[in-house]
């Protein structure tokens, strides 16, 4: 039988991936160390923690499996936690799941799964690769249970990654799964899922950035749309687009932050209506369904994770970087994002929000 190479996770999506392809494979565990201990000082629900270390251990010597430990903690500082702070310093909100998968989850197993001589890896990613004949490229779909779908996630994926990667989790629901890893008696069947940014103590945002990236939180005007000054923030890198709550301004209507300028030190605030945006730039973007972008082409759209897809139109602009327009407004599009593309369940591709 051929050999995968399983991200395991410590939780129940990448166990249960693990124990369903050892039905056609010649299956072995891998988890990834992704920071040292002084990144992390508390722990909510997020994955990567030290235990679930141990978790993926226990489910690997349940499951009769070889279980290898990889230590990218240096690729994941430089390529996730760097490019967090970087993009916060911009005045973004960027989404460092889409960087970790792109720059070192995938990227970094393949390389190790190579060298074991193991020719796929697979994960537990609710999502689908195919193949398409007619286009000869693979090709990345939703998950069939729409709930959980994590295509967002993996827009990023390359060609060869697509070809070396299996998604078991693609055509089954999350109860299906659960009901999967108990009836094994795995130690993570009933395991909540993570839900925090890994590396981010409960989801302090801007005590991380100060306290462990050294970013600066000066206090600085908050604005209004005309540049009346009404009130002063805490530093523009706790603030993101659409945010309301935590503003400190008194106001006879509610007021959502609409822009930063992180060169004044301004932070920007306005009404509902200013954060609808008909149309927004997208920057290095990948494709998937197509090799690349040569004219106009209807797709949905999601501007964030979970978010409820729109319509629009892709127009290529002349150094790689594409427009969309929007067929209805969306509210707070936000820079840093990433933008992903589809029509139907296919990824047509994705890229970093300009607006």
């Amino acid at each position: 039988m051929e050999q995968v190479l399983v991200g395991m996770s410590g939780g129940v999506d990448s166990s249960a991936a693990a124990l369903i392809l050892m039905e056609r494979y010649t299956v072995a565990g891998a988890t990834m160390k992704l920071f040292d201990s002084g990144d992390i000082v508390t722990r909510g629900k997020t994955c990567c923690a030290i235990t679930d270390v141990e978790d993926a251990r226990r489910v690997c010597h349940r499951l009769g499996l070889d279980h290898h430990v990889f230590n990218f903690t240096a690729e994941f500082h430089r390529e996730v936690m760097e490019r967090f702070a970087d993009g916060y310093a911009r005045g973004e909100t960027p989404n460092p799941c889409i960087d970790c998968n792109r720059f070192v989850k995938f990227p970094h197993l393949l390389r190790r799964a190579g060298q074991l001589g193991m020719p796929y890896i697979a994960t537990g990613h609710y999502a689908r690769i195919r193949f398409d004949e007619a286009t000869g490229r693979y090709q990345l779909l939703r998950g069939l249970d729409r709930e959980k779908d994590q295509s967002y996630v993996l827009y990023a994926m390359t060609q060869d990654e697509l070809r070396r990667t299996l998604l078991p989790l693609g055509d089954k629901t999350k109860a299906e799964i659960r009901s999967l890893a108990e009836a094994r008696g795995l130690v993570t069947a009933d395991k909540p899922d993570s839900q925090d940014i890994c590396f981010v103590p409960n989801g302090d945002y801007g005590a991380f950035l100060t306290e462990k990236m050294g970013l600066a939180a000066a206090p600085g005007e908050i604005l209004d749309g005309s540049g009346r000054v009404l009130g002063r923030h805490q530093g523009a890198i706790r603030y993101t687009i659409g945010q309301r709550r935590g503003l400190g301004v008194a106001a006879e209507m509610p007021l959502y932050v609409t822009g930063k300028d992180m060169a004044r030190n301004v932070v920007t605030v306005g009404s509902a209506s200013d954060l609808m945006c008909d149309r927004f730039t997208v920057c290095t973007p990948n494709w998937v369904a197509i090799e690349c972008l040569d004219a106009s082409l209807d797709v949905t759209v999601m501007t964030r994770y979970r978010d409820k897809e729109g319509e629009a139109t892709l127009h290529p602009l002349p150094n790689g970087d594409v427009e969309v327009r929007l067929c209805e407004p969306k509210r707070a599009v936000t820079p840093g994002q990433a933008a992903v593309f589809y029509q139907g369940d296919a990824v047509v591709g994705g890229g970093v929000i300009d607006v």
